[in-house]
């Protein structure tokens, strides 16, 4: 006979097994004085009992449920929790994730990341329907260990500028949701005119735009400055074979470092667009000889989660759709990158809290290695 016609036969030996086996955990429990030792014993006779009568890990699976049943899905546990655990970054990525500032209120961090987590958290407090909401806790980690931590189920989701479309960015089990942010891509920044010019050079001279073959001339011999796995950093490595690459912990890191000279800095454009004009003038953000961004790649910033938290997906693509049909994420977007605003006041009169024991981290922007290029 196959193993599906045999299933329901065995199905129906399970539950007989199963409810003789709870009443002799009971009888045993009562005859026990409720003892634990017995009725543990008797569970795991229980388990070895089934494991036997079922040949097939399906069906095993099966008896285990009927033992334990199994929690309920992610967008639940949440709800029971109270608490939606987001990650972010302890590395500032203005204007999405700005340094931590001090307010009467406590540790406080603000931007369009930090605002898209309050959108999120007050749609799940709809959705659960409690009378308390559900509250947004940060969890402040390196921008490099955020896929760890989410790996490792100490996360719901995370939020810092993730470019969900650069190959190698993160590895299998992850999920990116649909943009809420598509502006992005790589930006260049220089402070000498001479290395702007060395740059910009071959733009100048190509007939036929192509703006791969123009930066990897451009930028050929000169000392790069990229942060640690963002998409500069696996950009530059598959690209970029003649620089010198020097690899930072943050993109202050890149700003103030001295040894080696940085003649270049690869990031994120809308970030050193915003820092750029507002907080390191002596950078410089270099444009295309027609005046248009010099941007070398097409991305876009999204949430991530577990590739198996298909709720909580849909859930998460769901709320930015309505978001973008209803002008809330441009709103948010114009708010964030054209406004004249000073953080510092957004962050005391909207912002998350952090917990103290994390701000040191949070200002402890690391250091700079070579890369391995040459």
């Amino acid at each position: 006979m196959a193993l599906h016609d045999r299933r329901p036969i065995l199905t129906d030996m399970t539950a007989k097994d199963l409810s003789s086996g709870t009443r002799l955990i009971h009888s045993h429990s009562d005859a026990n004085d409720g003892r634990r030792p017995i009725g543990i014993r008797c569970r795991l006779l229980l388990f070895m009992m089934l494991a036997g009568l079922l040949p097939g890990c399906g069906l095993v699976f099966d008896a285990i449920e009927l033992v334990h049943p199994l929690t309920g899905d992610e967008l639940s546990a949440i709800c029971s929790r109270g608490r939606l655990r987001v990650g972010i970054s302890v590395e500032p990525f203005r204007p999405f994730v700005f340094p931590a500032v001090y307010t009467d209120e406590g540790i406080r961090v603000t931007g369009l990341d930090v605002q898209l987590i309050q959108e999120v958290s007050q749609a799940l407090s709809e959705h659960c329907g409690k009378r308390q909401p559900i509250l947004p806790t940060l969890h402040l980690t390196r921008f490099r260990d955020l896929l760890i931590e989410l790996n490792e189920g100490h996360l719901d989701l995370f939020v810092s500028s993730f470019s969900g479309n650069v190959p190698g960015s993160h590895p299998g089990g992850l999920w990116t949701s649909m943009p809420y942010f598509q502006e992005g891509g790589i930006g260049v920044a220089v402070r000498r005119d001479d290395i702007a010019d060395k740059v910009l050079s071959p733009f100048r001279r190509q007939a036929t735009p192509d703006t791969l073959a123009a930066i990897r001339e451009g930028l050929s011999g000169l000392t790069v400055a990229v942060q640690n796995r963002r998409t500069a950093h696996f950009y530059a490595e598959a690209n970029l074979p003649r620089i010198k690459l020097v690899v930072c912990d943050s993109l202050p890191a890149a700003v103030e470092t001295k040894d080696p000279p940085i003649d270049v800095i690869l990031t994120d454009y809308p970030i050193l667009r915003y820092v750029t004009k507002r907080v390191w003038p002596d950078w410089r953000l270099l444009e295309r000889p027609d005046g248009s961004p010099l941007v070398l790649t097409q991305e876009y910033f999204s949430i991530v989660t577990s590739e198996e938290k298909r709720r909580l997906q849909w859930f998460l693509n769901n709320l930015l759709y309505r978001l973008e049909e209803t002008g809330r994420l441009a709103q948010m977007r114009r708010r964030w990158m054209e406004e004249e605003y000073a953080p510092t006041r957004r962050a005391t009169v909207e912002g998350l809290p952090l917990e103290i024991s994390k701000v040191p981290d949070h200002y402890n922007q690391g250091q700079c290695r070579p890369g391995g290029k040459g």
